[in-house]
């Protein structure tokens, strides 16, 4: 997402940003329900912690500062991070961990910088690299979508996951889990299985897991949404979504068998999410029109790779976080000229010559 540019010495204003971040929320909304109504009460439980959690580590560290805390919780930042990161990890992942994920990203990677507008590395996503690093068998332990489910594990059954780790009876975690599409693709790739037989395991939809990709969908639409009123440009989405689009369809024209198709990238783990409201900070992406794109492209390009050949099949997060350290160097070598600069350089030239 991103703000408009204001120059020095002006700032964007308390309610501006309030306005903003409302916005997007109201744009999460569709892919939330849709996690929900495909993977059960965990999605929300989530959201409801780390929300809580957010904002009270922000009060928490604000008054430390003898500052008045009021100003910082009502621009919505907090709560923004908070679903966001709530959204990236597995929807029964123990509450303490959720917590400990919050706090880190608020503390540690917004607050200790700075706060709103300082900090280097996107929040949300440090957070989740911070819990993925340290806690990497149950951040990978995803919920199986409802409908393959043999039982259903309603709100307490939920609750009860999550605040206890205790499987009610009558349920296992092999029963409510499952390898996410991303995963179970490339670990079938290097058992030597073809495309079209992974995709006859139960669970596969049109493009990737049943559930996954219609909630894909609607972070799309979300997205969409935001570039209608304006609160992200359409630079760093659609740059990101072309690079992965063209690296995943040389490799699938290439070989097919052993390749899945371009949307399988596109619509699969965390991408639609990551390409309109994680990739579009406001404060840790790149700022300069022509900078976006190569932040955007980078990103996709990142992802493909680390996908194929690194440790993770989502890769999103990382991408992200790299190129975070990279946005200060793109703007620079993409800061547009000022206005009349080219007359003046122009000017200098023509003496120099005058002079020899």
């Amino acid at each position: 997402m991103r703000f408009p540019l204001y120059s020095s010495p002006h700032g964007i204003q308390e309610n501006h940003v309030t306005r903003l971040m409302a916005q997007v929320l109201l744009a999460l909304v569709p892919g939330i329900i849709a996690s929900w109504w495909f993977f059960g009460w965990g999605v929300l439980i989530q959201i409801a912690i780390a929300t809580l959690t957010a904002v009270g580590a922000e009060i928490a560290i604000i008054r430390m500062r003898k500052r008045d805390a009021l100003p910082v919780i009502k621009d919505l930042s907090a709560v923004v991070t908070a679903v966001l990161f709530a959204l990236a990890i597995p929807p029964f992942l123990p509450w303490w961990m959720t917590v400990a994920g919050v706090l880190f990203g608020i503390i540690i990677v917004k607050q200790l910088y700075g706060g709103l507008g300082y900090n280097p590395f996107n929040p949300a996503m440090a957070a989740y690299v911070f819990l993925l690093i340290s806690f990497p068998v149950e951040m990978t332990r995803w919920n199986a979508p409802l409908e393959l489910v043999t039982a259903d594990p309603g709100l307490l059954a939920s609750l009860s996951i999550i605040f206890t780790s205790v499987m009610p009876e009558g349920l296992s975690w092999d029963a409510i889990t499952m390898a996410t599409p991303l995963d179970e693709m490339r670990t079938r790739l290097e058992m030597g299985e073809m495309i079209y037989e992974i995709r006859e395991i139960p669970g596969w939809g049109d493009f990737g897991g049943i559930g996954r990709e219609q909630v894909a969908f609607w972070f799309m639409v979300g997205g969409i949404f935001m570039l209608w009123r304006k609160v992200i440009s359409w630079h760093i989405p659609l740059s990101m979504i072309a690079a992965m689009f063209i690296l995943s369809s040389a490799t699938w024209l290439a070989e097919p068998d052993v390749n899945p198709v371009p949307v399988f990238h596109i619509i699969g783990g965390g991408f639609m999410l990551g390409a309109f409201f994680i990739a579009t900070d406001p404060v840790s992406a790149a700022t300069t029109k022509k900078g976006q794109i190569i932040y955007g492209a980078l990103i996709g390009i990142l992802i493909y790779i680390i996908r194929n050949w690194g440790g993770y099949p989502d890769a999103v997060a990382f991408a992200v976080l790299l190129m975070n350290m990279a946005a200060p160097t793109i703007d620079y070598y993409t800061q547009p000229k000022v206005y009349g600069q080219a007359e003046e350089e122009d000017e200098q030239k023509k003496v120099t010559s005058d002079e020899n």
